[in-house]
């Protein structure tokens, strides 16, 4: 690859980082709405009170404006209803149409407002750097094609992305709605991270001989990050329980939560160990295979660090009646964890045919 396109290759990659950065704030941004009860601030979408700069207070709203919009609501979820039925999921429909706390009604919160409102605007922001990933990935279709294509599929997964945000909104923050669309932009995380994990590598060629005890390396790390993905969905589970036990407390009385907290809360607390030990002995194989100094042990060293760090923030939670603080960084750190073995994962299939591993 000639000079002037190893330089187009390393714009990109910055290019794409800060756009995988964004994401990751975008996500902790979402724990913060959800940590203060925001996510129904803005009753409509993509305006919000019908406008694109909110109310600060309710004397600028219609009198009937819980009407108004809640209509709007139910006229969205009616055409919500139609699809689910249209691709083959009838009791999934019928569970939305039958659910009477779609059609509650969220009272005027001026702070609220305010706070879901901001979350949509990096949320529009994230989309103008989707849109500048893809537009300078066209200027790698000669060196890489498989990038543009990729970058197009990251746009079209960020409006399908808006979309479910909408029907967030207007199913009044149904419990797996909420976790779908965070199960969306883990995995656009993923996507994004393997574009710049290209465009990073895709300079070098590898000379195919596999590197002996590798692939059991990669292995260990396919296997954690399974566990890891299991562990993220029962967390959605909790948090589920706790948002509906946080609407029932009015977002009070946190230290009379945990008590209510079911059977998933203390599955997602002991699996946390068996997480531990996998990543510990993955660090093990780590440590014992490769060089110090290397990117692969630098990264591995960050993730036992961030695990560390998540096991240490759930502890809080349980223990100190769920800090609304802590839950946005609790999330923000399982999705680093998620990111950061997804990446590994990728390198350690780049060592395994490079000749420079060591």
């Amino acid at each position: 690859m000639n000079q002037k396109n190893l330089e187009i290759h390393s714009r990109f990659s910055k290019i794409c980082w800060v756009t995988i950065i964004s994401v990751y704030f975008l996500i902790l941004v979402g724990g913060v709405v959800r940590s203060t009860g925001a996510g129904m601030g803005c009753p409509d979408w993509p305006k919000c009170f019908g406008s694109w700069i909110p109310p600060t207070s309710e004397s600028q709203l219609p009198k009937d404006y819980e009407t108004i919009y809640l209509d709007q609501r139910v006229e969205k979820n009616e055409r919500f209803v139609a699809l689910l039925e249209s691709v083959g999921l009838p009791n999934l429909a019928d569970n939305v149409r039958n659910d009477e706390s779609i059609i509650e009604i969220e009272p005027f919160n001026a702070t609220k407002t305010w706070i879901e409102y901001v979350n949509r605007l990096i949320g529009a922001l994230i989309g103008l750097f989707i849109i500048a990933t893809f537009v300078y990935s066209l200027r790698l279709r000669k060196t890489d094609p498989f990038i543009p294509a990729l970058s197009f599929g990251a746009l079209v997964l960020v409006l399908f992305q808006g979309w479910l945000g909408s029907v967030v909104v207007s199913t009044n923050l149904l419990q797996w709605m909420i976790s779908v669309h965070m199960v969306v932009a883990l995995i656009l995380v993923c996507l994004l991270l393997y574009i710049y994990f290209r465009a990073d590598n895709s300079r070098f060629e590898g000379n195919g001989n596999s590197k002996e005890g590798l692939s059991k390396i990669r292995w260990v790390m396919g296997s954690a990050m399974v566990l890891m993905l299991v562990q993220i969905v029962l967390g959605t589970q909790v948090r589920e329980e706790v948002d509906v036990l946080a609407s029932h407390f009015e977002y009070t009385n946190r230290d009379q939560w945990i008590p209510e907290l079911g059977i998933s809360f203390l599955i997602h607390r002991s699996y946390s160990l068996l997480l531990l030990g996998l990543h510990l002995y993955f660090a093990y194989l780590v440590f014992t295979r490769f060089a110090s100094k290397t990117k692969i042990i630098r990264m591995t060293g960050f993730l036992i660090g961030l695990l560390a760090l998540v096991i240490i923030s759930g502890g809080i939670m349980a223990y100190f009646a769920i800090p609304s603080f802590i839950q946005p960084v609790h999330l923000l750190l399982g999705s680093l964890i998620i990111g950061f073995q997804y990446y590994i994962w990728l390198e350690l299939g780049t060592y395994s045919k490079s000749p420079k591993i060591i």
